[in-house]
């Protein structure tokens, strides 16, 4: 396991002399350097999620994107007069992302004071950087996935789904039902470390203990025989999520140890952690085991213990703490379940692997 430096998931541009040159109210006609576009394109490949806060008149701002053949890149477009600072407060809320997840670049020096001001975690940028902006290692993910790669197309149309669920007017479960959900739980495969390793470099939220697994460290556990590695996908009418999950299980014969549980936020609202654990749990019912899982508390995972406690997971002393033989790390606390059998939820078709199959051997 080793630090990470913290990443950029969202870059903030500003348009007027910065993503193009000059004044769109003023010239009337702005220009863009293929340098801009080139770095646009390559953090889009990256999966670094673009958006846009400009003081500019909505409609021939935009009309402008769409003349540059740049429209398409920007999740959050905020156009218009209001203070810069609230519109990135908004696409970072909008995102669910950490503010240190967010950068800002624009070319007025009070602009930038502004947002620093009210968002000090925000990291600020000046268009004369834009040469140097792919080297920077707060832009340059340790790894890229096919998810990465389509992530703002996941998010778009995550866009739609929301709007959709805003229209609806019956129960939510019937909306998530008319979502066609589907889930899988597979073992992870060497082709898919990538994704799996990324999961636990993007997932603060809904990360259990907070701790990054290198693809060093996977495989290591991937090819111990005691050990499971699952990858959780989903998708529904709308189209795929990507993976969205990623489960570290210890397996012994007297209780299992989920080491790590880490969901994608973005799929939260779906019920996604909780069609996990519920799988799980039946899992280790079926098996006569118990379940130990592991919580170190930071200062994004809340709604993971929750998440937890919801399941039924409790600290109650058990003989199988040690039997399992492994002592607790330093803030980490030690949740135990006694499971039984669960119906999984009516709203998500699950196909998933039987952890009661012999895992075959998987060579260093």
């Amino acid at each position: 396991m080793t630090e990470q430096p913290t990443m950029v998931k969202c870059l903030v541009w500003d348009l007027d002399n910065t993503l193009w040159q000059g004044t769109l109210l003023e010239d009337g006609e702005v220009l863009l350097a293929e340098e801009v576009r080139r770095v646009v394109a390559e953090l889009d490949r990256r999966g670094i999620l673009q958006a846009v806060s400009s003081k500019n008149d909505h409609g021939p701002a935009w009309e402008r994107l769409e003349q540059l053949g740049l429209a398409e890149y920007f999740v959050l477009p905020h156009i218009g007069w209001g203070p810069k600072s609230d519109s990135v407060r908004a696409i970072a809320d909008r995102l669910n992302f950490a503010h240190g997840a967010i950068a800002f670049i624009d070319d007025s020096p009070a602009e930038r004071a502004e947002v620093v001001f009210h968002l000090p975690e925000v990291r600020c940028y000046e268009p004369h950087q834009l040469g140097t902006l792919l080297e920077l290692p707060e832009f340059s993910p340790a790894v890229s996935t096919v998810d990465s790669r389509r992530r703002r197309e996941m998010y778009q149309a995550g866009f739609r789904r929301d709007a959709e669920r805003e229209e609806h007017k019956g129960p939510d479960e019937e909306f998530l039902r008319s979502l066609e959900l589907w889930m899988t739980i597979n073992r992870a495969t060497g082709e898919e470390l990538t994704r799996v390793e990324e999961l636990t470099l993007r997932t603060s939220q809904m990360n259990a203990t907070g701790v990054h697994y290198d693809d060093t460290a996977l495989l290591r556990l991937m090819a111990d025989p005691e050990h499971e590695v699952l990858v959780i996908t989903m998708g529904d009418r709308f189209g795929p999520h990507g993976a969205v999950g990623l489960v570290l299980l210890h397996r012994k014969p007297e209780a299992w140890h989920l080491k790590l549980l880490a969901t994608s936020c973005r799929v939260v609202s779906f019920g996604a952690g909780a069609a996990i654990l519920n799988w799980l749990t039946d899992q280790a019912a079926q098996a006569g085991v118990h379940l130990l899982a592991d919580f170190r508390a930071t200062d994004r995972n809340r709604m993971m213990e929750i998440a937890y406690r919801f399941a039924g997971f409790d600290d109650r002393a058990c003989d199988c703490r040690a039997a399992l033989g492994e002592a607790e790390a330093e803030g980490v606390q030690r949740l135990h379940l006694v499971p039984q059998r669960r119906a999984l939820p009516d709203t998500v078709k699950l196909d998933a692997v039987e952890l009661d199959e012999r895992k075959a051997p998987m060579p260093l």
